[in-house]
């Protein structure tokens, strides 16, 4: 029963809201740059089929190497993130769990 007044406390916390609201923009910027990113493909095999056919070096085109890209791009946000999360969230977190723990006791 204490445990859900304190989980009621932070999750009224100015800082707990401060910090979902900065997760959700950082995580709706990468979801929106990756979504838009991933249509490209569909997008461009549909009416860009002479850029995406010009072949690059050997049996590689540029709409095999746009799919392949894809992969780094994946990996990329998956970066970006972990890097704004070790250096912002988990420094926010870790300030709001502090003084939780000031209130239990």
């Amino acid at each position: 029963m204490q445990q859900e007044k304190v989980w009621e406390a932070i999750a009224a916390s100015p800082k707990f809201q401060q910090l979902v609201r900065r997760k959700r923009r950082v995580l709706s910027g990468l979801m929106l740059f990756s979504i838009c990113y991933y249509v490209l493909l569909p997008l461009g095999a549909a009416y860009a089929q002479e850029l995406f056919s010009r072949k690059v070096w050997g049996p590689l085109n540029v709409g095999l190497l746009f799919a392949l890209s894809e992969f780094i791009v994946a990996w990329g946000v998956a970066v970006i993130y972990s890097r704004v999360a070790n250096r912002e969230f988990d420094a926010m977190a870790a300030e709001i769990v502090a003084e939780a723990e000031g209130v239990m006791k």
